[in-house]
């Protein structure tokens, strides 16, 4: 018998670009037709355009998701119809002692003991299997064993030309929404004086350069390891912080753990490289008020960022002494860029579901493990937005709808990091706990 039935799989594939260019064109009306008939007070106005592009983006993202994911297990999506189980064939028995065989759908599980190392056993059945259209995958099974799955090979999309002008058209957009933003913070309004458009800048390109290197770590990390990846999307909002931020698409899945690793941990260590030095720039840029009556700390208490023990130690850095004596210290908009960079970085590095946080905890520490690390973050930050910290609800909800979906593991979920990513997957998470750790009195 052959080792394979013909079955018909989904192919993963790219968001159509024109369905974007109309959700993106229908929000835009929808934005002009509130404003243009001022229809109910203007926070209304922007609470509802808000939702409406918050409930099309996690659509968007949703779908994509279900896509890829699709493609990803079509190798499960029915049961084939076959006589009996399928047998190993030479390449199989070379690597694997296999105590057990079945089908998931068009693809063929062989479970049992490796005769070898995994990243050998991987890198022998990739290049055999890969001559003759097929995948093979290296996954955990229980008692210590390893199960084979060997499926037809998954077709990538290819990229068309159209998708980069999207790219760059959002970006455009996200350029001129955090432009009238950050002229926001300085008191100017862009649409009564837009000659005045430089004083949006050091926020917009501040922001933009975080949440751009952050993005584009992810983006160089896995075009080194050969995987496909669509380029940044940026998010355009005219209002607030002028941005809900940006993400990339994965079109392919990870080989092994370490290139899922190196993918996660790229981005947040990226967007730092920009993050920081915002944030020293913008200290100096920034007005220290040296005394307040008690009665004003008090009123202004709850609706000052919170500070975290990384910003505190940037700025004592970076002031010095002057830090000691200050009451308050107004952010310039330089500052503020580098304040959400930081909050960027650390809703990221949350090991969460499929959060940056949480390829890197299944990197290192396995799926079983990172998916039980995942339920008891997610459980820690529901818990201390109910207790300590109301204002962690909107990011509890956030991460919940965008970073639960069930990750797709890498080919080869056997071989483990080296001791180097280790060590820097904990930097990262120490990373995580100095910007979640609030600052000294």
């Amino acid at each position: 018998m052959s080792l394979f039935r013909r079955a018909t799989a989904r192919r993963a594939g790219a968001t159509n670009a024109a369905a974007l260019v109309a959700v993106a064109v229908a929000l835009a009306l929808s934005y002009i037709l509130l404003h243009t008939f001022q229809i109910g007070p203007q926070t209304s106005r922007d609470a509802l355009w808000a939702l409406l592009v918050a409930a099309a983006v996690l659509l968007w993202l949703f779908l994509a998701h279900r896509k890829r994911a699709a493609a990803a297990r079509g190798i499960h999506s029915a049961p084939a119809v076959v006589e009996s189980a399928p047998e190993p064939d030479e390449v199989i028995r070379l690597v694997l002692e296999v105590e057990d065989s079945c089908w998931r759908g068009s693809a063929a599980v062989f479970t049992g003991r490796l005769r070898g190392p995994s990243q050998s056993v991987y890198q022998c059945l990739s290049d055999h299997y890969d001559r003759v259209g097929l995948m093979p995958m290296l996954q955990p099974a229980s008692q210590g064993r390893v199960s084979v799955i060997v499926a037809p090979k998954l077709r990538e999309p290819v990229p068309s030309r159209r998708g980069i002008l999207v790219n760059i058209g959002l970006f455009l957009l996200t350029l001129l929404t955090t432009t009238y933003a950050g002229a926001r913070l300085e008191g100017v309004d862009l649409l009564k004086n837009p000659e005045r458009f430089a004083a949006g800048l050091p926020y917009s390109l501040g922001l933009l350069g975080i949440l751009g290197f952050h993005e584009m770590g992810h983006y160089i990390a896995a075009r080194l390891h050969g995987m496909s990846v669509t380029p940044p999307y940026f998010i355009p909002v005219p209002f607030a912080l002028g941005t809900f931020g940006a993400f990339i698409q994965m079109r392919s899945p990870s080989e092994q753990r370490r290139s899922l690793f190196d993918v996660a941990v790229a981005g947040p260590l990226a967007g730092l490289v920009v993050a920081i030095p915002a944030l020293v720039m913008g200290y100096q840029q920034s007005r220290i008020v040296p005394w307040l009556p008690q009665f004003l700390i008090d009123a202004l208490a709850d609706t000052l960022p919170i500070q975290s023990y990384l910003m505190h130690l940037v700025g004592v850095l970076t002031l010095g002494p002057k830090i000691k004596d200050a009451a308050l210290i107004d952010l310039s908009p330089l500052a503020f860029a580098g304040y959400l960079g930081l909050l960027v970085t650390a809703l990221n590095l949350l090991p969460i579901g499929q959060l940056d946080g949480g390829h890197i905890a299944r990197a290192m520490f396995g799926q079983r493990t990172g998916t039980w690390i995942s339920h008891a973050a997610l459980a820690a930050l529901f818990g201390a937005a109910l207790t300590v910290a109301p204002a962690l609800m909107p990011w509890a909800v956030i991460v919940t709808v965008l970073g639960t979906a069930r990750p797709i593991p890498p080919m080869d979920d056997v071989t483990p990091i080296g001791p180097g990513r280790k060590l820097l997957g904990w930097l990262a998470f120490v990373i995580l706990a100095l910007i979640l750790w609030p600052a000294p009195a």
